[in-house]
């Protein structure tokens, strides 16, 4: 005789349909996100299962796996999309009093901007090193998993009830101008100036599977690693050490730490409140 079917029964079922799906993208699409926090990625597979459509997660899968024109709108759900500019306006004000004037010191910088969505963090880093001077010295890299946010990050294209915000963020962070010196506003939308993006390079890459692509003086990945599991938060963690020389800046969102990762040796607390790490070697 059958089971009967539960509540328990079914979220066991949806379980593994769940770990199916993602083992499908990562054989199928070389997308890992298994081991991503279980909780962030059954919230935002059910988002997408219903918004899309589909009463199982093996639909979805099945879906996905024969019509790749469909794993867009999937990532879209899946990668984190939710940015603004200056976001968290006492960090950038850490980036301009405290690690800039180090910064000063060498003839040419490089930054990588991980996890760059639709860019916010991008421009408001642009923004913050042509203020301080340091923008023509410096090649900014900017990269994302997903290719749609990366393109919507190269338009520098923003609803204009956004900007309100943005500005008053860009004041509080120690903006040395108006922010509106940047953009254009036209038809309800904000575009930002294409001489922002002129030593930007934008590029996809993945933390998860990815490897190591340059050597940085600064690495900015905020509000990304919430998203990881232990494990994944080291590998990501792994990889900036690597990126860093000695004395190179990490710079990390408000709710993560490197403090029980097996790298946290190689860092030093440099603006403690803002989650702004400073390479060491030991």
């Amino acid at each position: 005789m059958d089971a009967p079917v539960t509540e328990t029964n079914t979220a066991n079922i949806e379980d593994i349909e769940i770990r199916l799906l993602l083992e499908a993208l990562y054989v199928r699409y070389h997308y890992d996100f298994r081991n991503y926090a279980m909780a962030s990625i059954k919230r935002r597979l059910k988002q997408a299962r219903e918004n899309l459509g589909f009463t199982t997660y093996s639909a979805l899968q099945e879906n996905v796996l024969h019509d790749p024109s469909a794993l867009p709108y999937l990532l879209g759900y899946l990668t984190v999309q939710v940015s603004e500019m200056f976001r968290d306006p006492t960090y950038f004000k850490a980036i301009r009093e405290s690690v800039i004037p180090h910064l000063r010191t060498y003839p040419s910088l490089k930054v990588w901007i991980a996890g760059c969505s639709s860019g916010e963090e991008l421009y408001s880093m642009v923004v913050l090193f042509r203020e301080e001077g340091l923008e023509e010295r410096t090649i900014f890299y900017a990269t994302d998993i997903n290719q749609e946010a990366l393109n919507a990050a190269e338009t520098g294209i923003y609803d204009l009830d956004r900007i309100r915000m943005f500005t008053e963020n860009h004041r509080k962070s120690g903006g040395r101008s108006s922010l509106s010196d940047y953009y254009m506003a036209a038809y309800g939308r904000a575009t930002f100036d294409k001489t922002l993006r002129r030593n930007v390079v934008f590029s996809d890459h993945s933390l998860v599977t990815d490897a190591v692509f340059g050597e940085m003086n600064l690495v900015s990945c905020r509000n990304v690693m919430i998203y990881f599991d232990r494990l994944l938060q080291d590998r990501a963690l792994g990889l900036f050490k690597d990126s860093l020389p000695r004395n190179g800046f990490l710079g990390l969102g408000s709710k993560e730490s490197i403090r029980f990762s097996s790298h946290s040796r190689s860092f030093k607390e440099f603006v403690r409140e803002e989650k702004i790490y400073q390479r060491v070697w030991r």
